[in-house]
């Protein structure tokens, strides 16, 4: 298997468990748990996890001088920002608010590609993210939406995807020095110090002894899978596929919602659903095809 190909496929497991994110989130915040000591659970155990599998490896241990505004900025756009606003935006807004407004994200990443990165625009690159649009928009207007939506909380989400696509874009030149597990350790390590004021009162808050099994199992989701797991597998996708065409995976996350409340929670699969479904991944095609023909 060609690097390119397991790129692909980590970047699309990547938001797999970010749109399984959506549910667990909603199920374990705030009714269990503050959304800001939620925060320090996902950020505090993948940073330890992070940190305990580069003691196995050994890529590196420090940063050059030069580079370390860069590490903050990617700390607080990657992670304290990210994080905080899409946890609480989340809590405040209706689940498909939230992922039909985190579509914003590609559309900013090749903006700001195209602006700091100098990358190009091409007529397929459009094509492709119009299709993803279209295909996502026909998904989210076809699935009812069950939660209360609210101003605040939409303003958050779209202020999430702005951290977040500045994020994608500052992380990248650091990739061609530094191995991706030693960037996300040390992102994670920043972003963590700028989150532990805001949520240590509500960690501290939870009430451990309500959870059952089924709450832990959500909980060691988000945080292995939705954090842990997402991460390591996104920054990869950055490394070897670019800031662009990771990003454009966004469009598959309402896909595996619908998937994930088929056969988990009984709702139907309609033609206008495989449609839109359909028009995403071809649009991820055809965003990704110039890169994928490059590699030999």
């Amino acid at each position: 298997m060609n690097t390119s190909l397991k790129a692909h496929i980590a970047v699309l497991f990547t938001n797999i468990f970010f749109a399984a994110n959506f549910s667990l989130v909603k199920y374990i915040s705030p009714a269990l748990v503050g959304p800001y000591g939620l925060n320090i659970i996902r950020v505090g155990v993948s940073l330890c996890l992070f940190w305990l599998v580069w003691s196995f490896g050994k890529t590196g241990a420090s940063i050059q001088k030069k580079h370390i505004p860069r590490f903050i900025i990617c700390g607080l756009t990657g992670v304290a920002i990210n994080q905080m606003l899409f946890i609480k935006g989340l809590t405040m807004t209706s689940t498909i608010h939230a992922s039909m407004l985190m579509l914003c994200t590609p559309l900013l990443i090749t903006l700001f590609a195209f602006w700091i990165l100098k990358e190009s625009v091409t007529i397929i690159k459009v094509a492709g993210l119009l299709l993803g649009i279209g295909g996502a928009a026909l998904l989210i207007m076809n699935k009812e939406s069950t939660g209360t939506a609210s101003l605040t909380g939409d303003l958050l989400i779209i202020m999430n995807a702005i951290s977040y696509a500045f994020y994608f874009i500052l992380v990248k030149p650091l990739m061609v020095i530094y191995h991706p597990l030693h960037i996300i350790r040390w992102v994670f390590t920043i972003g963590f110090i700028m989150i532990l004021p805001f949520g240590w009162s509500q960690f501290d808050a939870i009430n451990w002894s309500v959870f059952n099994l089924q709450d832990v199992a959500a909980l060691l989701m988000i945080v292995f899978c939705g954090t842990f797991l997402a991460y390591s597998f996104n920054i990869y996708g950055i490394r070897h596929l670019g800031a662009g065409t990771t990003g454009s995976y966004i469009y598959t996350q309402p896909v595996f919602a619908a998937l994930v409340a088929v056969f988990f929670l009984g709702e139907e699969m309609t033609i206008e659903k495989g449609l839109a479904g359909l028009l995403i991944f071809l649009g991820v095609f055809l965003v990704s095809r110039k890169q994928l023909a490059k590699t030999p």
